[in-house]
């Protein structure tokens, strides 16, 4: 009785995932999305709880307890510019249970083995199906651990290093150690060497030592990635977090920890290559080398930035038929959304028409500006995606670029050795007037410099987004 409901859960629970995913693919209905989640990941918990094998209730709603408390203080305290950071943390803490999982499951094969016939006949839960496993299925179930570790380690230290690189904690440039990607290579080499020793017998000491590789390859991995390519990396880590969960879904029998890790890790794999494609590179290129190096020489800028008070700025706008915002991880920075959404309501007031423009890789993470710019309640139908509005540009009369750098620099169409040479970008250059708001005149967050702020119809309107904005309000009624 106790199988059969926990089984009818765990389906139930999966659909709830699957409409959950679904959902999260539109911004209106985003919000019910994120209930079924929540519904579906509280029936899992509570199905798996007082299904077969359940014990230590003590334990285990102190631990929920725990971690819900926690968690709910997190929620609450962090604020949406450190979303991106926190989802990188959160994949961490992921990939560290993957790899104790795994261990446990590699301990409990071997307490089940050196048990008697008769012993092993009293066992239940995950013991008792250790216990029926023939040769061939505990070398299976040996695989599956192995992968389980070291794809939660890889994600673990590699998430680490992420979470890091946009706090701001660590460099954002891209740093190897000597010998670059043959260290990583051998180290994924001498793994594979470790799984064979792992199968024949060798010892738990395969198991640490391929932990230790694998803890490596993911801090070297992405501190080699720059910090232009950190959305395609979150995406990444997020892919494989749920590989992970899936690996050990397959150690443990667990049907549901199977299904969310492929749906995660699918999920994951998919926005990561949508999002190479809109930056016109290839996924094994972002992961081996990033935007950390280049070519050869940057071609030289020419010009100077010239700066515009906020009366200039009201001035263009009040003359201007057709506007478009490009936001970017400045404005998040500022909290400016909601200025930002005043002064969109006052330009259309008076007849003007205001768009935004979002690239797919705006911000530091995937979705960041939509998600800004829907709290701030900019109607979802003014906010278009790049494909949706790059044409437009040259029958635009004002561009304002809120915080933005890599997303709008024409040296990815214009400069070969650029770090960023056939990335799309948003062709803000082409319009009549150009505005960037903007803290200072040094480059963005990857470090690349931008020519854009030198071209003669653009203007820098300098200082803090969202008292840039505010100043602005106050000559716009």
């Amino acid at each position: 009785m106790e199988f059969g409901f926990t089984t009818a859960a765990y389906v139930v629970a999966a659909v709830l995932f699957i409409l959950s995913l679904g959902g999260l693919s539109g911004q209106e209905s985003a919000k019910r999305a994120v209930w079924y989640g929540i519904v579906g990941m509280a029936l899992a918990v509570a199905a798996t709880l007082i299904g077969p094998g359940s014990g230590l209730w003590l334990l285990s709603l102190a631990l929920i307890a725990g971690g819900g408390i926690i968690g709910y203080y997190i929620a609450k305290r962090v604020q949406m510019t450190e979303m991106p950071q926190l989802v990188a943390a959160m994949h961490s803490l992921v990939g560290l249970a993957a790899v104790f999982v795994g261990y446990n499951a590699y301990i409990e094969l071997g307490r089940v083995l050196a048990m008697t016939g008769e012993e092993r006949e009293a066992l239940d839960g995950f013991a008792a199906i250790l216990a029926h496993k023939d040769a061939v299925e505990q070398s299976i179930l040996k695989v599956e651990v192995f992968l389980g570790v070291f794809i939660g380690a890889v994600t673990f230290t590699g998430s680490v290093v992420a979470f890091g690189k946009l706090a701001g904690k660590v460099t954002s440039k891209a740093t190897k150690l000597p010998g670059g990607h043959i260290l990583n290579a051998a180290a994924a080499i001498a793994s594979v060497v470790l799984l064979i020793l792992f199968l024949n017998g060798a010892g738990i000491w395969t198991l640490i030592a391929m932990t230790l590789l694998a803890f490596f390859i993911g801090y070297h991995l992405i501190m080699g990635i720059g910090g232009a390519d950190m959305p395609v990396v979150v995406s990444m880590l997020n892919s494989y977090s749920g590989w992970a969960a899936a690996a050990i879904g397959f150690s443990l029998g667990n049907d549901l920890l199977i299904v969310v890790g492929a749906l995660v890790g699918s999920s994951g794999a998919i926005l990561s290559y949508i999002m190479c494609k809109a930056m016109n590179r290839s996924f094994i290129s972002v992961i081996l080398g990033g935007f950390g190096g280049t070519t050869g020489p940057a071609m030289e800028v020419e010009g100077e930035q010239v700066a515009i008070e906020a009366d200039g700025v009201a001035a263009a706008l009040d003359e201007a038929d057709s506007v478009i915002i490009v936001p970017g991880y400045g404005m998040a920075v500022a909290q400016a959304q909601q200025s930002v959404s005043e002064l969109t309501k006052r330009l259309r007031a008076k007849g003007k028409e205001v768009r935004f423009a979002i690239h797919p890789v705006a911000g530091r993470l995937p979705g960041h500006m939509n998600v800004l710019l829907a709290e701030a309640k900019v109607p979802y139908d003014i906010v278009l995606e790049m494909d949706e509005i790059n044409e437009d540009f040259p029958n635009t009369d004002v561009v304002i670029i809120i915080g933005a750098n890599d997303i709008v620099n024409p040296a990815a169409q214009e400069d070969p050795n650029s770090p960023i040479a056939g990335m799309p970008v948003l062709e803000v250059w082409k319009a009549k007037q150009v505005f960037v708001s903007k803290r200072g005149a040094g480059t963005g967050y990857s470090g690349i410099e931008n020519p854009l702020f030198f071209k003669e119809n653009t203007r820098m309107y300098y200082g803090d987004a969202k008292a840039s904005i505010d100043k602005l309000l106050t000559m716009i009624e």
